[in-house]
Formats: structure tokens, sequence, C-alpha cells
């Protein structure tokens, strides 16, 4: 067993069982003592990751976030009682690293205030929000880096055509000098927090990004970046590498991902389950590129056929820990950690943690984990498509087949059902499956899609799933960067009623099927197998996709 335990830090530790890839994981840990590569990180020596400083050295500012926003405690905690007093519900608008970290900190410790993440372009999703808002008690957080996220920017459209002026208020979240701080000022937002600019987006939850959100919670963000500094401390170059819980396991992922076990199985507490949700983008997007990258699996239901593929993680809070039994199964199939969290604000260590092990993890795999190149190959096909649109010339092409309320885009066969599994006839033990799902998040469709993972995980393949397009701005990079192990299967649907995006020629509807296409494209052009499932109804036509896998 490796143990990485600070205990002068208070920081919960890292206990690890390598398994058959101990010497690996060793001889890495050697290396990075060897190579300085903690004193390097923290001294923003690009070199660790590339011989060039590009999306590197400006953006290391995550290193310091528990100390340099402590100074910003108070302002947020008068901004959050100020909106608590004046407003009844909270809606973020947000995708990524701008949504998934409030997310996060909303289900885990629970909010004072009616609190709602809208990171989606699904028309019945976006009207349900509307109308359960009351315009006179509803405050509006646009939260974006760049300023300019598409998604983002239509959502706030949206609800500022609809509710302006009603009572209705308006903050922002961004960098300085982008296109949103300078909407915010002109259109006179309640507050706009700027950022510090060199913290990128995954990197952000310790940020104005996720505290901003969790002050409004009311979550007691001083207690959690005190937690947030022990484990800091815990990663500081003065912590001997072996003690150091994020640089070991950084390297345990890292040196097993390189030994083909690249499947980062999350096995996490009910209470802090949303934490999976974040780690999946700071993990999939800061290591799949350059035909390499982790696969991080979360929300998989324990048990089953496991592959050689697999490295284990069982993240536990006090009092729900998983079966002994569990543990010992898993470490039978491959190598293993276990952190254990004595409370919920424990979170704060685990943010740090992580994003320093990505960090180490992103040079054992000598990529650069803090940018993301395929991302943009998506947007230019979707923006594309958004012209076509616009220009009044989009038509879907016609299906490869038909039937019960299902058209089949991208795989032959006599029916769908018969398309889908000649598809699912490439997958096997060291693929991955991916669900793209751009249907509705609610909880009849995540039980199907739950019923789905199940069912074509017996092919042998590692199954994953996610909600377009929030999906886009999370694993979307990971899905075209890494080794090509995926095979991925798209839903879409036809809205009951779509949305207008205002100030502009598109529907809601429309830029979420322009996204799907999109990255259905950006999939194909990088040599991934896509099947397209179009739904005339999303329950039916999920009940008939659980009915053909029946078999398999």
């Amino acid at each position: 067993m490796i143990t990485a335990a600070a205990g002068k830090a208070n920081c919960p530790g890292v206990s690890i069982e390598p398994g058959r890839f101990e010497k690996d994981i060793q001889e890495t840990i050697a290396r990075i003592e060897a190579g300085n590569i903690v004193k390097r990180i923290w001294d923003r020596d690009h070199t660790v990751w590339k011989p060039g400083p590009g999306e590197i050295t400006n953006r290391l500012g995550w290193l310091t976030l528990p100390e340099t926003m402590q100074g910003e405690i108070p302002g947020i905690e008068a901004f959050a009682g100020e909106i608590r007093s004046a407003f009844d519900s909270a809606v973020l608008l947000g995708m990524g690293g701008s949504s998934l970290a409030p997310e996060m900190f909303a289900d885990i410790f629970g909010a004072d205030i009616d609190f709602t993440v809208l990171d989606t372009t699904v028309p019945a999703a976006i009207r349900a929000a509307a109308q359960r808002l009351d315009p006179q008690k509803s405050l509006f957080i646009v939260s974006t880096k760049s300023g300019g996220t598409v998604e983002t920017i239509s959502l706030f459209r949206y609800f500022h055509h609809l509710f302006a002026g009603k009572g209705s208020g308006f903050a922002a979240i961004t960098d300085p000098g982008s296109t949103l701080a300078a909407t915010a000022s002109q259109l006179h937002f309640r507050r706009t927090f700027l950022n510090d600019p060199d913290v990128g987006g995954r990197f952000s939850a310790l940020s104005f990004f996720g505290l901003v959100p969790a002050g409004l919670c009311g979550v007691d963000i001083r207690l959690l970046l005190e937690r947030a500094r022990g484990a800091m401390l815990a990663c500081r170059p003065e912590t001997p590498v072996r003690d150091n819980p994020g640089a070991i396991l950084g390297a345990a992922i890292g040196a097993a991902a390189r030994q083909g076990a690249d499947k980062l199985t999350f096995f996490i507490s009910p209470r802090i389950f949303s934490f999976g949700h974040w780690l999946e983008q700071l993990i999939a997007e800061s290591t799949g590129k350059e035909g390499r990258g982790i696969l991080p699996v979360t929300g998989e239901r324990p048990g089953g056929k496991y592959g050689n593929d697999r490295f284990f993680v069982f993240i536990e809070l006090e009092g729900e820990e998983y079966p002994e039994a569990l543990h010992a199964e898993a470490s039978r199939n491959g190598p293993t950690a276990r952190i254990r969290l004595p409370d919920v604000y424990a979170l704060g260590e685990q943010v740090f943690i992580w994003e320093m092990a990505t960090a180490v993890a992103g040079h054992v795999l000598k990529i650069n984990p803090f940018d993301q190149p395929d991302v943009e190959s998506t947007k230019r096909a979707a923006r594309s498509v958004v012209a076509e649109i616009e220009k009044g010339s989009f038509a879907l092409p016609a299906p490869d087949s038909f039937g019960s309320g299902v058209s089949v885009f991208g795989a032959a066969g006599k029916t769908p059902a018969d398309a889908l599994r000649g598809f699912l006839a490439k997958a096997g033990g060291g693929n991955y499956i991916c669900i793209q799902a751009y249907l509705p998040m609610t909880p009849g469709i995540d039980a199907s899609i739950a019923e789905i993972r199940g069912r074509l995980r017996m092919t042998g393949a590692t199954v994953t799933s996610g909600y377009g397009p929030r999906y886009l701005h999370s694993t979307g990079q990971l899905h075209k960067g890494d080794s090509g192990k995926g095979l991925f299967i798209q839903l879409t649907a036809e809205p009951e009623e779509d949305l207008p995006v205002p100030s502009s020629q598109i529907s809601f509807g429309a830029l979420t099927m322009a996204a799907a296409l999109g990255d259905r494209k950006a999939l194909l052009d990088a040599g991934r197998p896509v099947i397209a499932l179009h739904l005339e109804d999303p329950k039916k036509g999920l009940d008939y996709i659980l009915q053909a896998l029946k078999d398999l």
C-alpha cells in the first residue's frame, strides 16, 4: 500500500493499493522526486508539461486561490446576504466550469435560497424554469469566463427579454475585459465579479465562479477555503512527495493510465455524489488529448464485469462507507485508491488535491492539462449548422433506417434495433461506450439512461453518459482527443414546443440540434464511430432502445 497522510496540515490522506502497477507507480513517484516536479509546479515552470508557456503560465492561478480568495470573503458574504433578503430564487446560467462547481456545492450543502443551475439549451428545461419563477423575486447569475459562451449568452438573452423590468435582478461572474463585463455595465447589473484571468474554468471551483454561488446557497465559504488551504499546504514542495496527497494520487493514476488502466472509476458516497460531476470535467478535459487520456467513470452501479483497464477510486464520507466486499472486489480487478472524508467541508480539501493530482498526471502523460485543443472542432461545426439554419438552407439528411418512432443515422440495419446491435458489435474490453443525450434532464430519463448503461456493460465495454450540450464543456474534449477507444450513441428528440432565442434568428431547439450535429461531425472527423438515434418521443424511444438491448 502507498499512503500519503499530510499530518501537519490535518488533511485527509490517500491510500493506494497499486496491485500489478506497484513497480510502475513507485518508479513514477521516484521520477517526480528526482525531477523536483512539485517545486517546479509551484514555481510556475511550464517545462513540467511542455517546452512553451502557452496556456500554462497563464493558467496556474488556482494554486494560491485558498489564500488569495480569503480577502474576498466579506464581499461575497455581503452580496449573498443582500440577495437572500431581496429574492426568493436564484438561477445560475453557465456551462462547464461555470456551472459544475455551483451545482456541486448546492447539491451537497443544500441552499438557503431556491437555487437552480441551468446549463442546457433543451427548450423543455428552459420553459420549466421560467414557469416556476416569480419575475419579481428572481436573481439570474450569468457566469462565463470568456463572456461569450453561446449557450450561456443565449440563456441570458431569453431571461433578460422575459423578466427585465419586472423586478428580476442580474449579476455576472466573468473575466476582466470580457464582452459580458461590458454588457453588465451597460445594463446596470446589481454586481459583477471579475475573476482572476489566470484561473482556467475547470480549475475555478475555489474562485468567484464557485464561491459566489456557494455563498449565496449559505455555504460557510470561510471554512471551505480554510480546509482547502490545508490541502494546499499538504501539496506544497515543503511536504515530501510521498506525503503529498495530490502528487501521490496524480502519479498513481497517470502511471496506471500509461499502462492501460485508463478508466478511472469512482465510487462516491451518496451525500457527496455530485462531486463526481465536477471531477468528470477536471479529469476528462485536462487529460484527454494528443491520443492519451484518463476516462472518468461516475454514476456506474457497483458490481458486474470489470476489465483490466480500471483504476477504482473510493471517496467516502464518514458514515457512508461502501461495503468492504466491494473494496475487495475492486482490488481484485485493478489498482484502487481510498479517500475518507470526516465531513462535507473536507470537499474543500478534495477540490485542491484533485486539481494538483490532475496537474501531476498531466506531467506523467506528457500533455498540457490546462488547454482544450479539440473543443473548437465541435464549435466550428455547430456554427456552420447555425449559419445554414439562419439562411434557411438546413435540412436533416434521410435516416439510414426508421421504425417505432426512432430514426437512425450512421449505422445500417433493417430496423433501428438491428442497426444499434450491429454498431455495438464493435464494442469490447478496452473500449468505452458513451451515451450523449440531448434530452430533458428528468428523473424518468435519468432512470432509463441508467438502465441502458447497465445493459450496455454486457458488451464488456465501460459505459458513460452525459447530457448535451453540457457534456461538450466537460468530457467532450476527451472524446475527440484521447486514443480513440470510444463508441458514441447520440440521442436527440424533437422539442414538444420550441423557444426563440431573442436577438437571434434561431431557436433553442435549433441551437441544441446544431450542438449535437456539430459534435457528431467533429467525432466522425476524428475517426470515432457514432450512431445517432432521433426519437419522436423520448420516453417511448428509450423504452425501444432498452428492448433492443435485452439480448446483449
